[in-house]
């Protein structure tokens, strides 16, 4: 198994487990859990895209924005500067103890987790 191949099989796993959690009702546990899940998510997603870009296209990327901005002048992805934000959630999780923080990102979950399954099929072609 090449390092892409395991780094998909991993991605897929977090994307499902980000899904299934998603699927309960909110509480503060649920909440935290989804955002745990959703940090999971955020760095398997540019380190794997990362892995991809290296692989099928001989690029190297430095950053988790620089990696995606890769991914759109490559056609992996289409340009969105959603998957910029995802990257700043992802920095923003460190101050979850803050409530509403904490519930901004929780509520932009269902999105992202659309996102995050998008750039997997995409990689799995």
């Amino acid at each position: 198994m090449s390092k892409l191949e395991a780094m998909l099989s991993q991605f897929e796993k977090a994307v499902e487990k980000l899904s299934e959690v998603l699927e309960i009702p909110k509480t503060d546990i649920v909440r935290d859990s989804a955002i745990q899940r959703f940090e999971f998510c955020a760095d398997l997603a540019w380190k794997t895209l990362k892995a991809y870009l290296e692989e099928k296209k001989g690029l190297v990327s430095h950053s988790p924005k620089d990696c995606f901005r890769q991914g759109y002048a490559s056609g992996i992805i289409d340009y969105d500067d959603t998957w910029l934000r995802i990257v700043d959630m992802r920095n923003e999780t460190v101050h979850t103890y803050k409530e509403e923080i904490a519930n901004g990102i929780y509520e932009h979950l269902p999105k992202v987790l659309i996102y995050f399954k998008l750039l997997l099929g995409k990689m799995n072609k």
